[in-house]
């Protein structure tokens, strides 16, 4: 398939609605057709002679067929007038005759015997006839048309390129990209495919032709900061549409933000909204206007890790699961198996191999059963940009399991391997690793029934096997050596292990307190705990307690719980939205009761009346961290006096809020920058749902026509 530049032709006749093309001889080298009437019926049109873009299954044939074998395309500027012309698109069809054998096209050596290719053996007068259809489809309109064409067969010999049909041609519309198939009626082979994208008014080299740029509105992108400004610089009259949208792949564009307007615009995006994908179409408020679409941003570097920052795994069933993201990832996703102890996941190829990513679309596991240590990795330029074990939510914490890997080998022979972080293990070993230590067992495990089988096909099988009773024995000789040995030194040690148990068992109490103001609000709060829950933290929010603050009411259930997290040393968090402010206002200055605040289950409103008095006396230090959420609330909103204990803005600032919850028990956390991380996966698509449209803001000479 090739396209070629456009030119400018003679205004084309009008034709009948069905097409013929006719031989043409006497031309030098392979014969062509040259089109000449055409239809061009559209696809929601209801009309009898209209072709419907609905190619059928590929059919056989039992003698020779005239197939298309090659797509051209030249841009053409169909001119009524020197200064009165529209875009469209010429396209060359080139045929060629096959022989078919059931679905399947026949070697070229078994087609003749390896003779010379002969000419079809017909009558003199005979012809060899197709119906071929051109689909042309370009947002918002698709059309087909059907061209039938005959060829004398005595001139014509198989397997040899025929000539070419040349349609002339489809109207389009400047910036649109388009897609041209190419197929037969009956369908013998994979219908021929082209996409191409069309200039617009700005890289169309005679624009001054084409009326409808004259008035087209521009636009241009500048940098304000972190921050993007689309400016649009027309007269104050003039009236248009903005759309921004999220350019697909496959199907239509995905509508984000439109509105009519009129005027000069400057609208700001924030940086965070940037991805790839997010496409400005900008066009005249008038009859059949000219759409002008770019993509300013597909190779700004801000937008490729919005992208990511966006992607989501998730699990759909036991055995599929989506990646949802708003632009097509160029990636690949495989299963890999991690272990509890921190190494890396170890990708599962063999026997899994990799595959491309399609994106908002469920794709199975191909797995029999699932297990939580099976997670998955979506990889990017060599580079693992998501991970997630998504079956641990559904079955628990990682467990310490060994995958053992069986690949079918040839003459049947299939060898045996366990996957550890050095790599697969054959089994039997005399390696010394753990697997290899257990190699004898773990053989007798799997011929025992005891492993659980994952995944088998002709390739081969994975089984996931316990090592919980090896451990068990393991630490049973070592208890009872060390009693054998000196029973004082096992008394100490037993003493140390005590001691050790209870630092570990003491995670540090974070209650959460909040203001439901919406729906919206209290589902980030509880996205907020369950993160936090994940983390050495003993996280207590009313959310989770709503049958016990029922009975004892809020109050009694505030007090109780505030007193037991303090005396356990533990933090109070305070979440600020505007109605947690509108309260704290209201108390600091004695004013009356903010209407609807108060609901039955408003554990922050009975709060104020234990809180505020510590902030006041200089007790919140160490004892209270306040937080609130990037985009729903500024830090200065908060009063003044509860900055006194430290506040921040999540997730944007979650590693000083994670150190601040942390306080003495820094190393039970682990990395900070992991927890962060972990937590800010788990707020962003809750707090992106909170997100508002981009702001609208008027240049200096904007007009007053805005709808």
């Amino acid at each position: 398939m090739k396209s070629r530049p456009y030119s400018r032709p003679t205004p084309p006749t009008s034709a009948p609605r069905k097409s013929q093309a006719h031989w043409l001889s006497g031309v030098a080298g392979a014969p062509t057709w040259v089109l000449n009437s055409f239809s061009s019926p559209t696809l929601h049109s209801s009309t009898d002679n209209d072709v419907l873009c609905l190619p059928g299954s590929i059919e056989s044939a039992p003698g020779p067929v005239l197939v298309p074998t090659y797509l051209q395309t030249e841009l053409v500027l169909r001119c009524h007038q020197e200064t009165s012309c529209d875009l469209c698109v010429r396209v060359t069809v080139h045929l060629a005759v096959h022989i078919l054998s059931g679905h399947r096209e026949e070697p070229e050596d078994k087609k003749w015997g390896g003779t010379a290719e002969p000419e079809l053996k017909e009558p003199g007068n005979a012809s060899l006839q197709a119906q071929v259809v051109l689909s042309f489809q370009a947002y918002p309109t698709a059309r087909c048309v059907l061209l039938e064409v005959q060829v004398p067969a005595a001139r014509v010999r198989p397997g040899q390129s025929v000539g070419s049909l040349v349609f002339d041609c489809f109207e389009a519309a400047l910036g649109a990209e388009v897609q041209i198939w190419s197929y037969t009626q009956p369908r013998y082979q994979k219908e021929l495919n082209l996409t191409q994208q069309l200039p617009d008014c700005r890289g169309l080299q005679v624009r001054d032709s084409v009326q409808s740029c004259w008035v087209l509105p521009w636009l241009s992108v500048a940098a304000d900061g972190d921050n993007v400004q689309l400016v649009l610089n027309v007269s104050r009259v003039q009236r248009f549409g903005l759309l921004l949208y999220w350019s697909q792949v496959q199907g239509p564009l995905k509508p984000w933000w439109h509105r009519n307007l009129t005027g000069p615009q400057t609208i700001t995006l924030n940086h965070t909204d940037l991805v790839p994908c997010l496409c400005i179409q900008v066009w005249p408020l008038q009859p059949d206007p000219v759409r002008t679409s770019i993509c300013p941003f597909k190779e700004d570097p801000r937008a490729h890790r919005n992208l990511w920052r966006a992607a989501h795994l998730r699990l759909l069933s036991p055995r599929s699961w989506r990646l949802d993201a708003p632009c097509s990832l160029p990636a690949e996703v495989t299963l890999c198996w991690q272990s509890p102890g921190g190494d890396p996941c170890q990708p599962l190829t063999p026997p899994l191999s990799p595959e491309n990513v399609t994106v908002n679309t469920a794709i199975k596991f191909p797995v029999l059963k699932g297990h939580p240590n099976l997670c998955v990795q979506v990889r990017s330029w060599k580079k693992v940009q998501l991970h997630e074990c998504l079956w641990s939510d559904s079955l628990g914490p990682l467990k310490d399991d060994v995958l053992l890997v069986e690949i079918q080998g040839p003459h049947d022979n299939r060898s045996l391997c366990a996957l550890e972080p050095s790599g697969c293990t054959p089994l039997p070993s005399r390696a010394a690793t753990r697997a290899a230590r257990l190699g004898e067992q773990l053989l007798q495990d799997l011929h025992a029934g005891q492993c659980l089988q994952l995944w088998d096909d002709d390739v081969g099988a994975l089984w996931a096997c316990p090592l919980d009773k090896y451990t068990h024995k393991r630490w049973a000789l070592v208890w009872l050596a060390s009693l054998l040995l000196l029973a004082a030194a096992f008394l100490l040690l037993l003493l140390l292990r005590k001691d050790r148990g209870k630092a570990t068992a003491g995670i540090r109490a974070a209650l959460l307190l909040y203001s439901a103001d919406d729906a919206a609000f209290e589902r980030l709060v509880g996205a907020l705990a369950s993160a936090l829950s994940r983390l050495p933290l003993g996280v207590a929010v009313d959310l989770w307690s709503r049958r016990e603050l029922s009975a004892q009411g809020p109050v009694a259930w505030l007090h109780a719980r505030r007193r037991q997290t303090l005396q356990e040393r533990g933090v109070v968090v305070l979440l600020f939205s505007p109605g947690a402010v509108a309260l704290c206002r209201q108390w600091l200055q004695g004013g009356p009761p903010v209407p609807g605040a108060h609901g039955p289950h408003d554990a922050f409103a009975a709060s104020l009346s234990c809180v505020l008095p510590d902030f006041l006396q200089g007790r919140a230090p160490g004892r209270y961290v306040g937080a609130c959420f990037d985009g729903l609330l500024a830090p200065d909103a908060v009063p003044a006096p509860f900055h006194a204990a430290p506040l921040f803005s999540l997730p944007s600032q979650l590693r000083g809020f994670l150190g601040a919850l942390q306080g003495p028990h820094a190393a039970r956390f682990g990395r900070l920058e992991d927890s962060a991380e972990q937590v800010a996966r788990a707020l962003r698509p809750v707090l992106d749902s909170c997100f508002q449209p981009p702001r609208l803001g008027m240049g200096p000479e904007a007009g007053a026509g805005l709808e």
